[in-house]
């Protein structure tokens, strides 16, 4: 049985819920763990967390465009700005995992 450090299992947690419309197996596979394994873990954090389980955010608000100009123009940037974070994650996750894989790989 495998063992993976917290980091690693926070970053995957991360990672699956700032990705919305991608499946657990999706991500399990391009991390290299078990879908149930990430899935376990989504589990837990949600325990952790006191939500519903499987709750997943949503790429976009479910209600119309904003009436107000301005306020379109502020949900754009929030968007954007929640974009850039999620890309931030994803790149500093694949990173730690290029460097564990690199660690692995050493005699």
């Amino acid at each position: 049985m495998k063992h993976y450090q917290p980091e690693f299992k926070a970053d995957a947690v991360a990672l699956y819920r700032s990705r919305p419309g991608v499946t657990i197996a999706q991500i399990a596979a391009d991390l290299g763990v078990n879908s149930e394994t990430l899935r376990n873990w989504i589990r837990i954090d949600d325990r952790r967390r006191g939500t519903a389980p499987a709750a997943k955010p949503t790429a976009r608000p479910a209600a119309g465009d904003p009436a107000d100009p301005a306020e379109a123009v502020a949900a754009e940037n929030a968007a954007l700005r929640r974009r850039v974070r999620e890309l931030e994650e994803e790149r500093d996750i694949l990173r730690k995992a290029a460097r564990y894989i690199a660690g692995e790989t050493r005699w």
